[in-house]
């Protein structure tokens, strides 16, 4: 059996497991909504539950040691209160709702990842300091992804190269990444100007170098400027669809401006040219204009990003020209 529940008038009703994935209208108010699998939706619904109790013990903890009574229990927190470096509520708050009412329309399933939108890890920190200094981190990071190709657990980095300032950004950088347990091993031997790394094996590391950290970025990027605007949002990353035809895509950051613009971000941090075909294809069948449909490539240069936004219909932007445009669609 599977749920039916209508995200407007909250409607609730069982329904068949044949149903389980398609969407219908509400026989109570005509809006369209999605049937989830029974475990799958009870699942999400005590994920949401413990995440805002986790949030409001804090609140009554904080007041009680200030001598306060306990505070009622507050409404969902808008981005402009989320302290989105540190939070799970993301995904909880701003992400379903709004999401599966715009794609339930176009008749499109999604399977939205809570975890991709999780930030009380440290992907989303490192990702920025990666994004924000790729130029000076370039070096590190394809000297990681080759040894992970190689299944090669380590690495030295010759600092003698670099100028003093940034010598001191590398050695910072690794440090705080060891810290992190992005490196199971640092050691800095300043005499020799090395630092030598040990590579994790895990999967969710190695993922993140290969590429996810770029996704990341993107998201963050979203956030930042939103939440200094003030825009509502809804976002999603590693967002699942599932077409009428059953062709199956995933979305690497797709969210929704103050209740309705859609906006997609595809992230490439190596080679990007034989998938632009098959980006022109998934903007057309998502309806998105030119805009709002991004592909962010690192390694781009602002001339060949604008060459290549007039050749094919979608926006191109390096690391860099990101956040601007982003900017430009809030006005």
């Amino acid at each position: 059996m599977g749920l039916y529940r209508c995200n407007k008038c909250g409607y609730l009703a069982e329904v068949a497991a044949s149903d389980v994935g398609s969407s219908s209208n509400c026989p109570r108010c005509g809006h369209a909504n999605t049937a989830y699998d029974t475990v799958f939706f009870v699942g999400k619904l005590l994920e949401r539950y413990f995440a805002l109790r986790t949030t409001h013990a804090q609140g009554n903890s904080e007041a009680a040691d200030n001598g306060k009574a306990p505070a009622a229990p507050a409404s969902p927190p808008k981005l402009e209160t989320l302290n989105i470096y540190n939070t799970a509520l993301i995904a909880t708050d701003l992400q379903h709702g709004p999401l599966n009412e715009w794609f339930g329309k176009r008749r499109i399933r999604i399977q939205p990842n809570l975890e991709a939108v999780d930030t009380t890890g440290f992907f989303d920190e490192v990702a920025l300091e990666i994004g924000n200094n790729y130029e000076l981190f370039k070096p590190l990071l394809d000297q990681v992804r080759f040894a992970q190709a190689k299944s090669h657990w380590g690495i030295k980095v010759e600092l003698g190269k670099y100028k003093e300032a940034d010598n001191l950004a590398i050695v910072t950088f690794c440090r705080q990444l060891h810290e992190y347990s992005f490196f199971s091993r640092y050691i800095y031997q300043k005499g020799e100007k090395t630092i030598r790394l040990g590579i994790q094996e895990s999967v969710k590391i190695q993922r993140f170098f290969n590429g996810e950290w770029l996704e990341w970025f993107a998201l963050m990027q979203v956030l930042e400027i939103c939440k200094e605007r003030h825009a509502e949002l809804s976002c999603a990353r590693n967002l699942s669809i599932t077409f009428a035809n059953e062709e199956q895509n995933e979305l690497d950051v797709f969210f929704l401006l103050n209740g309705g613009e859609p906006v997609c971000i595809e992230c490439k941090s190596g080679e990007f040219r034989e998938s632009i075909d098959k980006y022109v294809c998934l903007k057309k069948k998502l309806g998105l204009d030119k805009a709002h449909f991004i592909l962010c490539a690192t390694d781009l240069t602002d001339e060949q990003a604008r060459g290549l936004s007039s050749m094919y219909g979608l926006t191109f932007v390096n690391e860099q020209g990101l956040a601007p445009h982003l900017q430009g669609l809030l006005g």
